[in-house]
């Protein structure tokens, strides 16, 4: 089979040189295309196959298996904004050194509260869906100079801490909670997801251990571009949540336990699904006929 393969290989390369056949090319390349699938085991996957493995193999085992970067990124991010919300708070002078007076008592009385109510919910959905897709997207791009995935987090981390402050001081506990859990338990976690990923890929070239550098950053780089493509399905509930269910009618509880559900659901797919691919020797990046040949590594 090889032999009769490299020879039809080289037949294609002698017809495409010397005497350019269309028809006969084209059957030579229909012939090498079903010997190598014959080689190497069978055909690549299907299209609908790929999308299969990458939602319940490749993207959870790819967050399951880097849970340490973006729990630990969760961890600081919340821990800042929580000492940022308690701190102003207490001090609520210091709010007017951050924006203006005109602009606190605006955020307080209204922006806040009419922001999910401003646009009609499909809208605002395709909105803030564009919009944390971007977010993650810079985490994720940025993370390979690590200083511009910081660089990100910390303007969300400010911006959270500023909002829950000032509606911490003004007195509206409830309304800041009310309205920045039911979507934003999901929909954080996705922005610590591409943070923690991103300084990942950065990591991976600082620090590559016995792999070289180039080969080290393509893996962490290839299990970015796989949770970069799970997380558009992360954010796209979050947005619905936040268009549909956060300005909703709804109980305060009833509008917070959606997305504890959705919270608690995402969490749980990622442990079940990951834990059971990483059992079964699965990994987020590319198969071994798809990476092929390298060079062993001492």
């Amino acid at each position: 089979m090889v032999l009769l393969y490299r020879r039809t290989a080289t037949h294609l390369a002698l017809v495409q040189s010397r005497a350019p056949d269309p028809t006969l090319a084209h059957r030579l390349s229909g012939l090498l295309a079903r010997g190598r699938a014959a080689t190497v085991g069978g055909s690549r996957t299907s299209g609908w196959s790929a999308l299969a493995r990458g939602v319940t193999v490749s993207f959870p085992v790819a967050l399951y298996t880097t849970w340490r970067w973006w729990v630990g990124m969760a961890v600081a991010s919340l821990g800042i904004s929580a000492a940022m919300m308690l701190w102003l708070r207490d001090h609520p002078d210091r709010l007017t050194r951050l924006i203006s007076s005109d602009d606190l008592r605006q955020l307080v009385d209204h922006d806040f509260r009419d922001y999910y109510k401003a646009n009609p919910a499909q809208d605002f959905a395709a909105h803030v869906w564009t919009n944390n897709a971007l977010v993650a997207a810079e985490s994720l791009i940025l993370g390979v100079t690590l200083i511009g995935t910081l660089w990100v987090m910390w303007q969300n981390t400010v911006n959270l801490g500023i909002d829950g402050g000032a509606l911490l001081a003004a007195g509206k506990p409830g309304e800041f909670f009310g309205l920045i859990l039911p979507h934003g338990m999901l929909e954080l976690t996705a922005i610590f997801i591409a943070g923690g990923i991103g300084l990942r890929t950065g990591w991976a070239w600082v620090a590559p251990g016995p792999l070289p550098r180039a080969r080290s950053l393509a893996i962490a780089g290839r299990t970015a571009g796989v949770v970069a493509l799970g997380l558009v399905g992360v954010l796209l509930v979050s947005g619905v949540i936040e268009a549909f269910v956060t300005p909703s009618s709804l109980p305060t509880a009833a509008r917070i336990g959606i997305g504890a559900v959705a919270e608690i659901g995402f969490l749980s797919y990622v442990i079940v699904f990951g834990r059971r691919g990483v059992r079964a020797g699965a990994t987020a990046d590319l198969s071994r006929e798809e990476l092929g040949d390298e060079l062993p590594v001492a």
